[in-house]
């Protein structure tokens, strides 16, 4: 059932709240509201990043069930996604802040230089995301799709260090989900390897 939803009908579901937020920033009368969208883009961009890492564990528990292979098929269109709100979350924050100055004095904070560096890695990703690049670069693909973990550590920190530390909780409780299947994936290959019989 799930192999057989258009993934059309899964980017109509992405592509809500981006037009939301675009309807928002062009008809609000607030004139702080481009401060106010920052907060929401940059919270659903890290939920959409979480959501496509656990995938790939929730596959292997799924596994020969309809839903692993729809979690495999799906999990590059929500990396996709999660880029598309990391860059909408960018540009607001660029749009608040107005000026260069004020971006580049605040580059020094932990979380701010953070969710840059985060950014930056989910660039090429995103631009290595389609299928042509996936036959292109060949083993290389996965390779540079493993940085996608580092991007998760950076938004984990960037995200529980607004404010100077002073409320971690939203940040830690989201990513628990996600730390707590990676560590059973690599107890799994962990049992996997040592069960492993020795080269002879």
């Amino acid at each position: 059932m799930l192999s057989r939803i258009s993934p059309y009908w899964l980017w109509g579901l992405l592509a809500l709240f981006p037009a939301s937020w675009l309807y928002q920033a062009v008809s609000s009368t607030d004139e702080r509201i481009l401060h106010v969208l920052v907060h929401p883009t940059g919270e659903w961009a890290a939920r959409l990043l979480i959501l496509t890492l656990m995938m790939t564990p929730l596959a292997m528990i799924f596994k020969g069930k309809a839903v692993s292979r729809w979690l495999k098929k799906s999990r590059r269109h929500f990396g996709v996604a999660a880029f598309v709100y990391a860059a909408m979350h960018t540009v607001f924050y660029l749009a608040d802040k107005a000026s260069l100055d004020r971006v580049m004095e605040e580059l020094p904070r932990l979380y701010i230089w953070t969710g840059w560096l985060a950014f930056a890695i989910f660039i090429p990703l995103a631009a290595t995301s389609m299928d042509w690049a996936v036959r292109k670069m060949g083993p290389g693909w996965k390779s540079l799709q493993r940085w996608t973990y580092l991007a998760a550590v950076l938004t984990l920190i960037h995200w529980a260090s607004l404010h100077d530390w002073g409320n971690p909780t939203g940040a830690v409780v989201h990513f628990a989900p996600l730390i707590g299947l990676e560590t059973w994936r690599v107890w799994q290959w962990w049992n996997r390897n040592r069960d492993r019989p020795a080269p002879a």
